[in-house]
């Protein structure tokens, strides 16, 4: 919450209810020098690719103070208006994901708008939704995820909303935000990025439902829109664990279970929402071959398993970095390296201890295949002779990390 933005009063009308339910007088707030600076902090701290107007961060930079009079101006004046999605494809699995790039200039008032109206959501979302939420988030859902299978909800509706965010309704999108905002200004500018014309190559054209994946404000509307069904589940005492539009509801019993999965279809159907027909299971997860994929995670059989498409995205990120026709030192890949695997250990660190053995040794193999390159031995670097010329201990002098040695050491027992 920006303190600057949400003076004690506002906090106050958040806390006991602001008269009607409705805010109103909010595009102000977003408009303020010091508001649109903050979102432009944020935008830079993103980075990102540049929209259709071909302006980088970078570029954007170099005039910033001028850029965010103009847009300031242009709030205050009624004249703002967004410039259309540029569209890419970017890989998801066998097939590709598509993101919406805004402008530069357009994410930075979508970050001012949602610094100004997240807080009024935030306050009634409920514990169950973990998503692109403040102080929220992957291990955070894990955990709960693991806390109800370890208390017996074994049971497991495993859904999957299709093509979600290309496919919520505009109007009852905004139907949902008029229940708390009743600014019209502020409205209109949320109608005009849901209508923005979307330019991918050579097509242009305008939607008529979803929010574009790569826009600032689509996962608070995301999440608002799933909101309803946050409550419905709740009311019906289901166990749902929601992360924007990855959800799983666990269970004690297999009737309750699928009982749980028509209350969730019913209420998907009603929306305007559609539930993958192939993706959409019931099962327990105690059994071989019925557990569940979550946040990269696959529970099953009483373990917590890194499913099949996080690795292999894993090992093509380890490939790219160690191409044998790589001419860096081996200090410098190692360098390279370590970041990436530090990061995938942290997060897969309650995995199944066998997973790291495994990563690291694949890691070496790729790094004596490119050593071998460097001196013109030909091969892929599985030879005995290899392994003696560059053993394990080798790699552990350059500073590689290894998960093994990792994993060994936070299972060592603490003293004092």
């Amino acid at each position: 919450m920006d303190r600057t933005i949400w003076t004690e009063r506002m906090l106050a009308a958040l806390g006991n209810g602001v008269r009607g339910t409705k805010w109103h007088s909010l595009i102000d707030k977003v408009y303020r020098p010091r508001t649109l600076e903050r979102a432009w902090q944020d935008v830079r701290a993103n980075r990102g690719a540049s929209g259709v107007d071909g302006q980088s961060v970078r570029r954007f930079e170099a005039h910033a103070e001028r850029y965010l009079a103009e847009l300031c101006e242009a709030l205050q004046r009624g004249r703002y208006r967004p410039q259309a999605v540029r569209r890419v494809e970017i890989p998801k699995g066998t097939g590709t994901r598509p993101l919406g790039i805004p402008t530069v200039k357009d994410r930075i008032v979508q970050a001012a708008v949602k610094r100004v109206i997240e807080p009024i959501f935030e306050h009634a979302f409920v514990p169950m939704s973990y998503g692109f939420r403040p102080g929220r988030g992957c291990k955070d859902a894990l955990r709960e995820v693991d806390g109800l299978v370890q208390a017996g909800y074994t049971y497991v509706v495993d859904a999957d909303l299709a093509q979600y965010f290309e496919t919520i309704p505009h109007e009852a999108l905004m139907t949902r935000v008029e229940e708390r905002i009743s600014d019209g200004r502020l409205l209109d500018l949320l109608r005009a990025w849901l209508g923005q014309d979307v330019v991918a190559e050579m097509a242009c054209w305008t939607p008529t439902r979803g929010t574009p994946q790569g826009a600032v404000i689509s996962p608070l509307l995301a999440n608002l829109y799933l909101h309803g069904l946050d409550v419905h589940m709740s009311e019906r005492g289901y166990r749902m664990v929601r992360y924007a539009d990855d959800l799983v509801i666990l269970c004690t019993r297999m009737d309750e279970a699928q009982q749980a999965l028509q209350e969730l279809r019913h209420w998907v159907e009603s929306n305007g929402l559609h539930l993958h027909p192939e993706k959409t299971r019931v099962g327990d997860c105690r059994q071989p071959g019925e557990g569940f994929e979550f946040l990269g995670y696959r529970f099953e059989a009483g373990r917590r398993w890194v499913r099949k498409k996080s690795r292999k995205a894993l090992y093509d990120r380890i490939r790219a970095k160690t191409r044998r026709s790589r001419g860096d030192a081996l200090a410098r890949i190692v360098a390279d390296l370590n970041p990436m695997l530090r990061g995938w250990y942290a997060y897969f660190r309650h995995a199944d201890p066998r997973t790291f053995p495994r990563v690291d040794g694949f890691v070496r193999r790729r790094l004596r295949a490119l050593l071998r390159k460097q001196h013109k031995r030909p091969g892929a670097g599985r030879c005995h002779a290899d392994h003696l010329r560059w053993p394990n201990t080798f790699f552990a002098a350059a500073g590689l990390f290894t998960m093994t040695e990792a994993r060994a050491l936070a299972s060592q027992p603490r003293c004092g």
